[in-house]
């Protein structure tokens, strides 16, 4: 068999699996509309979905030690003078 043979066959095969893969997916979407009509009069046996939470406060951080404190202090002259000077 030559290479355009070759090539050929390859074509068909992945056409024939795209077109096996799509189908499948179309009956998939098909049965679920389907089961979805079929179990709305049952709705109410479910579990209702939960509300959203509420968004958390900001978390607290914790008090820096003493050895730390002149590294905060540091860091927050840093940021300052960068946001100042660009």
């Amino acid at each position: 068999m030559s290479n355009a043979g070759l090539l050929l066959a390859g074509v068909k095969l992945m056409v024939l699996g795209m077109g096996m893969v799509f189908v499948f997916l179309v009956l998939m979407i098909l049965c679920m509309m389907f089961m979805r009509r079929v179990l709305k009069p049952f709705e109410h046996l479910f579990a209702q979905p939960a509300p959203p939470a509420r968004k958390a406060a900001r978390p607290v951080a914790a008090p820096a030690e003493a050895g730390q404190i002149g590294i905060v202090a540091a860091a927050v002259a840093a940021v300052a003078d960068y946001r100042k000077n660009g």
